[in-house]
């Protein structure tokens, strides 16, 4: 399943996740991405990789999604969820490493 706006893409290459463009998102667009999230962690795969690089910009509902996905992720420890970011991009640099408050054993690289 793709997610594609005008604005921005969600799209899944087998284990990896991509997010690109500028998200200000709204509740109507949390089912869809926590769906393509869970489809994804529910397959069991070793590894899954966030791909947050080319994400310019994401307003506090997205962020809020993307914290709901790793505490999603929490919950399936056998699965190594990974998050790749952009350390150029300020909001990224500020939010990202939050992340592993809610899930220590996330992996979070910054580019």
């Amino acid at each position: 399943m793709d997610i594609n706006t005008d604005q921005y893409s969600v799209w899944a290459e087998g284990t990896d996740l991509y997010f690109s463009g500028v998200m200000r998102l709204e509740n109507k667009a949390a089912p869809e991405i926590a769906s393509l999230v869970r489809d994804l962690l529910n397959s069991r795969p070793p590894a899954i990789t966030v791909h947050l690089s080319d994400l310019e910009f994401l307003n506090s509902q997205g962020r809020n999604i993307l914290a709901k996905l790793v505490i999603e992720a929490r919950n399936h420890p056998e699965v190594r969820m990974v998050v790749r970011g952009n350390s150029n991009i300020v909001w990224q640099e500020r939010s990202l490493p939050n992340l592993k408050r809610l899930y220590p054993g996330l992996v979070l690289l910054m580019d």
